[in-house]
C-alpha cells in the first residue's frame, strides 16, 4: 500500500539490544517500503539514526524521548538494528558495512552541495503519515550526523514543527564546510516558514569536531536568522568513556547526568518538542 504501514519487514537476530518492546511494521511510499520501529504515546517524534544505524544508544537516546511524552518513531535506512557497538571492533565493522552501501546509494547525497537526498521524500511522507497517526499539533525530527541535514529538508513538510539538527555531517569534504545537504528550492521553502510560521531549528555540534565544521553552523545562522539556535559544546563536555572523538552528542558521547552539558542539550531537545508539539 503506497503511502501507508504494512507488515513486519525486519526479522532476524537483533544483538545488543531488546526490540521486543518496540512495534515493527513497515511505512511504503513510491514503491518503497521499509521498516519502521515505533514506541510510546502522544506526539510523534521521527528519530533518523547516525551511522551505524539503530545502535543500543540510539533506542536508549528514543526511550528518553518517549519518557518526555513522545511516540518515537525510528525508520530503519542502513545498518543491523539493535546491533551491539560497544567494542572499536564492532563499532568500525559496523559503520564500515553501514557506510559504503550508503555512500553508492542513490538514495543518499554524501558529497555533492545543495542537494536534497532523494530518501528524505520518504522522510517526508512517513512524518505526515506519523502525524495522522499519532495526532497533535505535528511531529518532530531528529537527525544525526549522516542524517542530521535531513531533519531541516523534511522541514518542507508542514507536519513537521520542531526539526533537530544533530551533529550534521554532510556533505563530507572542504567544499561543502559552508553548506548543508539541502537544495536551494527547499531551504527557501523553510525560510520562508521560519519567517512566517515561526518554525525554529535546534542545533547539536561538539566544537572540535571535524565532521561538522563551525561554518556550517554559521551557514544556518546566515539563512535562518534567529530561527536556527544552536549548542556548541567542547571535548570535556563529552562521556570520556567513548570510543571515537568527541562527535555524538545525544547517543555515543551523551553523558546520563543532570547537570552534564550533554544532559542540557537533551534538555533543550525536549523543551523544543514540548513547546511545539503539546501546546
Amino acid at each position: 500500500m503506497d503511502g501507508g504501514w504494512g507488515e513486519v519487514a525486519y526479522v532476524g537476530p537483533m544483538p545488543g539490544a531488546d526490540l521486543s518492546d518496540f512495534e515493527r511494521g513497515t511505512f511504503t511510499h513510491e514503491g518503497k517500503a521499509r521498516a519502521v520501529f515505533r514506541k510510546g504515546s502522544g506526539p510523534a517524534v521521527l528519530i533518523i539514526a547516525e551511522m551505524p544505524g539503530i545502535t543500543p544508544k540510539v533506542l536508549a537516546f528514543a526511550d528518553r524521548v518517549v519518557a518526555a511524552g513522545f511516540s518515537v518513531t525510528l525508520p530503519h535506512l542502513f545498518g543491523v538494528p539493535g546491533r551491539d557497538t560497544s567494542s572499536k571492533v564492532t563499532a568500525v565493522r559496523s559503520i564500515l558495512t553501514s557506510m559504503v552501501p550508503a555512500c553508492v546509494s542513490k538514495e543518499f547525497v554524501v558529497f555533492a552541495t545543495g542537494q536534497t537526498s532523494p530518501v528524505v521524500n520518504w522522510l517526508r511522507a512517513l512524518a505526515k503519515a506519523e502525524h495522522e497517526r499519532c495526532g497533535g499539533p505535528g511531529v518532530g525530527a531528529v537527525g544525526m550526523c549522516f542524517t542530521g541535514g535531513y531533519a531541516l529538508a523534511m522541514a518542507t513538510e508542514p507536519a513537521l514543527l520542531a526539526p533537530v539538527l544533530s551533529q550534521p555531517s554532510l556533505p563530507i569534504g572542504k567544499k561543502g564546510a559552508h553548506g548543508i545537504d539541502i537544495s536551494p528550492e527547499d531551504l527557501a521553502v523553510v525560510k520562508g516558514r521560519c519567517a512566517n510560521e515561526a518554525l525554529q531549528v535546534l542545533g547539536l555540534r561538539f566544537k572540535s569536531d571535524k565532521f561538522v565544521p563551525p561554518a556550517r553552523f554559521q551557514f544556518l545562522r546566515d539563512e535562518l536568522g534567529d530561527a536556527f539556535t544552536c549548542v556548541e559544546l567542547e571535548d570535556a563536555d563529552a562521556n570520556p568513556d567513548a570510543l571515537v572523538k568527541p562527535h555524538s552528542v545525544l547517543t555515543e558521547h551523551f553523558i546520563d547526568e543532570p547537570g552534564s552539558a550533554t544532559h542540557d542539550a537533551l534538555d533543550q531537545v525536549l523543551d523544543l518538542f514540548r513547546r511545539k508539539l503539546l501546546a
